[in-house]
């Protein structure tokens, strides 16, 4: 009889297969992004929402307990509830605003040639370069009662006009600081969009402006939808510009929540708001994505 093959050593726990290292290498990859944006984002956020059930004592400045007469005094109080309209009025206005500039201004940046693409790139991106409160004040300065603005008006004879601290104000000034985040999302898609779907459409017969609505527009909707969501959001949380060029009667949600935090010291009902002021943007936001990715859906089959 030959004699019996030995049985082949078992796989110790530190060997692994290839496979096995590809499966696994993802986890160990996203494993320190993934950590960081529990310990930065998420903690945070846990944090404030627990600070929002505290109870607060006027008498002395003390949190503790547990109440949600917070989101009750916010939930049925006219003066919060009006400052949420406005917010998201002034963040719907802005949005809409960029979309009318945005979507045409990416639309020639990519139908332009290097170097002139390059230069204009530069030069909508340029903006992000210089701070947001030091935009703010460029604006108050701008608009101001001795401003360039102002001056001209006067030499038209048609008078000192009050410009500062209005609604008007504040979203020119949003829509200065979004509009590149509208327009490199479009821009992005357009990139991607192939031009000989819109030459195809022209040598069928379709003017210039037919073969965008109908042919451009509907593909390049997934940039539209981002660069509208990204505008909103960050419009609606928006604390300096509204705070530089709003004034104190000009109020909208980041400042309330600035004003709760370190005028009143209230720090529950500031994290109170500052947690609806979150539910009602992603409410809004999932409705709107999925009411356009819908629409884009139907367009495209």
């Amino acid at each position: 009889m030959s004699a019996a093959l030995p049985d082949a050593a078992p796989a110790s726990p530190g060997d692994e297969t290839p496979e096995r290292r590809v499966r696994s290498a993802p986890l160990f990859l996203s494993a320190p992004a993934a950590l960081l944006f529990v310990a930065l984002v998420l903690t945070p956020l846990f944090l404030t929402a627990l600070l929002s059930f505290n109870q607060f004592d006027y008498a002395t400045g003390r949190t503790g307990g547990f109440t949600v007469e917070h989101y009750l005094s916010v939930l049925t109080d006219e003066y919060y509830l009006e400052i949420f309209f406005r917010t998201f009025r002034i963040s719907a206005l802005a949005t809409a605003i960029c979309v009318v500039i945005g979507v045409p201004e990416a639309y020639i940046l990519s139908r332009m040639t290097n170097p002139w693409r390059s230069i204009f790139l530069l030069v909508i991106l340029a903006p992000l370069l210089v701070s947001v409160v030091v935009r703010a004040f460029g604006w108050s300065m701008l608009l101001g009662p001795e401003g360039p603005v102002n001056g001209a008006l006067i030499a038209l004879g048609i008078g000192r006009m009050k410009l500062l601290y209005t609604e008007g104000t504040v979203i020119v000034a949003l829509v200065h600081v979004m509009l590149p985040f509208m327009v490199i999302p479009v821009w992005t898609s357009l990139q991607k969009l192939d031009p000989a779907v819109e030459q195809a459409a022209l040598s069928f017969g379709a003017s210039r402006g037919t073969a965008i609505v109908r042919v451009v527009a509907p593909q390049i909707l997934p940039g539209i939808l981002s660069g509208s969501l990204i505008v909103f959001g960050l419009s609606a949380s928006a604390f300096a510009i509204p705070g530089l060029l709003g004034g104190r009667r000009l109020k909208m949600v980041a400042t309330v929540v600035y004003d709760q935090y370190l005028s009143d010291l209230n720090w529950p009902m500031g994290a109170a708001v500052a947690v609806i002021l979150l539910a009602a943007n992603l409410i809004i936001m999932l409705t709107y994505h999925r009411v356009v990715e819908g629409h884009y859906r139907r367009r495209l089959g």
